[in-house]
This record gives structure tokens, C-alpha cells and sequence, in this order.
């Protein structure tokens, strides 16, 4: 959110004083006189004139010393929100044709599972206005791809960069669970929700998907599974199990609208508060309101030197 302010506002006041005086402090000066005064005689336009260029610059001066900035509060304290994080599968399988995923607007058809997985992704990621967002990328192991953090527009960067494969072949639910609950780590926030997308079955990794859920719910975190592609494919049985013990809800996509209602109720849980720091980004706009000034200085000892 921006907001314009200044960063010292009380010296705008030191302003008054100099327009009282400008107003009031007449100068004085020694008369001497001539025969013909009309041809010597200025305009009183040009005093008037004169006097609120002055205005003008002593008020653009003060202005300026009172160094106007663009306020952009990143991270606001106590915002409204939750920490999620979701872990997306690029196994061998996630690199399929999107047969299934029809979309004729947007051309998805042409995509593969792992494509149309971060599209969707980067879509519920960009509508997340006061969540904090991670990623955690599982194959034959997982990663954390991104930590949680409030920078939507970093995360959708980096989602962009992952390929299928780049974490292995195989599908290890249990290792993506675990280390989703490492992603929690550092997390201040009451409500923490892993969303796991996966469309086939858990072959691979150290640890099982059960275990890795009792770390989940010792950590508070719920858990929603979303299974993806044909009937069948992904281990919904499995799926069930992790949403359930961890008390969160298990959801199958065959398409693409599917998955995008998913995630749109995913986005309609109820929020808790984040503790987190007041971050801000100061823009300083000064500059203008000294070269107008220096502008109007300029145009004034031009008049008087032309007098």
C-alpha cells in the first residue's frame, strides 16, 4: 500500500513566519527625487507578481526541506493471513500431455501436467494479499524451492524456473510432507496449510507418508491433497489418509477448472493473524519542488536585473 507523507513535517511551519515577514517587512528606501516620475514608475502588477514568486520559492524550498516521500509499507505488522506452503510433484508422470486438462481459451491442452501445476499455482499465489507463500518441489526427494515469504511476485518468478525432473523421477510424498514441515521453521503464524499436489503414488524417499504426517499435525499444520489427471493415477486412498489424520481435505482434479476451483476454495479458509515485521520502502521526492524553485529564483533576478 503507498502513501505520500513527509519525512520531517513540522519544519513546513517554519514557513508561516517568512510569509508574515515577506508581507509585512516593507523595504525602505532613501527617496530621491526626479522631474518626470511617470517614466521611471513600475507596474504595481509586476509587485504583486513579485511577491508571490517569492511565496512560491520560500514555500517549494521548505517543502522540499521537508524531504516529501512515497511510502510503499511491503509487510505491514499484524497483517491477516496464513502460511502455506505448496508442494508440487514433478515426477516422471507430471510430464505427461495435458489430455485432460482442456482449456480451449488459454491453450492448456498443449501443456504438461507439471506446466499447467505452476500455472494454476502461480494464479492462487498472486490472489494470496496478506499470506505468506513458500514452494517445496518433491521427485525422488524434495527441496524447498522457495521459503516462505510475503514477495508473491518473487515466488511466481522462481516457479517459472522449475523444470520436471530437476528433483527425480520417482514420487516421495513422504520426504514433500517432511520437508514442508521444515519450511515451517521459522513460521509465527497460527494457521499453517501445506497444499500437496501429486499424480501418481508414493515409491520413493525415507521416509513414509505416515510418519511424515504425525510431524505435520505435532506441528499443527493441515494438509490438503489434491490428486491430478485420470481416475486412478494418483493413490487417492493415500491421499484421503494424509488429509484426514492431519484435518485438512482431499480434492481430485481431472481439468483444469477443477484444479482452479480447488485452490479457489483453498483461498476461502478462515484467516489468523502474522506476526511479522513493519517493512517499509521510502521514495524521496525532493528533487521537483528544488528545481521548480531554483526555476522561479532564476526567473526573479532576471526581472530585477532588467529593471
Amino acid at each position: 500500500m503507498n502513501y505520500y507523507s513527509f519525512e520531517y513535517p513540522y519544519l513546513i511551519l517554519l514557513l508561516l513566519p517568512i510569509i508574515y515577514c515577506l508581507y509585512r517587512c516593507k523595504e525602505r528606501l532613501k527617496p530621491i527625487y526626479f522631474v518626470h516620475l511617470h517614466f521611471l514608475s513600475a507596474k504595481k502588477s509586476f509587485y504583486k507578481l513579485e511577491w508571490i514568486v517569492k511565496i512560491s520559492i520560500f514555500s517549494l524550498l521548505f517543502i522540499a526541506l521537508a524531504s516529501p516521500i512515497i511510502i510503499d509499507r511491503v509487510d505491514p505488522l499484524n497483517r491477516n493471513g496464513k502460511d502455506i506452503v505448496l508442494a508440487i510433484d514433478a515426477s516422471g508422470s507430471m510430464n505427461s500431455s495435458g489430455f485432460d486438462f482442456e482449456d480451449e481459451e488459454r491453450g492448456l491442452e498443449k501443456l504438461s501436467r507439471f506446466e499447467i501445476a505452476k500455472l494454476v499455482a502461480s494464479e492462487f499465489i498472486k490472489k494470496r494479499v496478506s499470506d505468506n507463500v513458500g514452494v517445496v518441489l518433491y521427485g525422488d526427494f524434495a527441496f524447498i524451492a522457495s521459503p516462505i515469504t510475503y514477495e508473491k511476485n518473487i515466488i511466481v518468478e522462481m516457479l517459472s524456473y522449475l523444470t520436471q525432473g530437476m528433483a527425480g523421477q520417482n514420487t516421495a510424498i513422504g520426504e514433500a510432507i517432511a520437508m514442508s514441515v521444515r519450511a515451517f521453521k521459522h513460521s509465527k503464524a497460527k494457521s499453517k496449510i501445506v497444499v500437496l499436489l501429486t499424480d501418481g503414488e508414493h515409491n520413493s524417499g525415507d521416509i513414509s507418508p505416515k510418519d511424515a504426517t504425525v510431524l505435520a499435525k505435532e506441528a499443527n499444520i493441515k494438509i490438503y491433497t489434491i490428486g491430478m489427471g485420470n481416475r486412478g493415477e494418483a493413490d487417492e486412498a493415500l491421499l484421503r489418509e494424509i488429509a484426514g489424520n492431519s484435518g485438512g481435505e482431499f480434492f481430485y482434479a481431472t481439468n483444469a477448472k477443477e484444479l482452479r476451483e480447488i485452490y479457489t476454495h483453498i483461498d476461502e479458509l478462515e484467516s489468523s493473524t502474522i506476526k511479522s515485521r513493519d517493512y517499509l520502502l521510502k521514495e524521496y521526492n525532493y528533487y521537483p519542488f528544488l528545481l521548480i524553485a531554483l526555476l522561479l529564483l532564476l526567473y526573479l533576478l532576471k526581472r530585477e536585473m532588467s529593471k
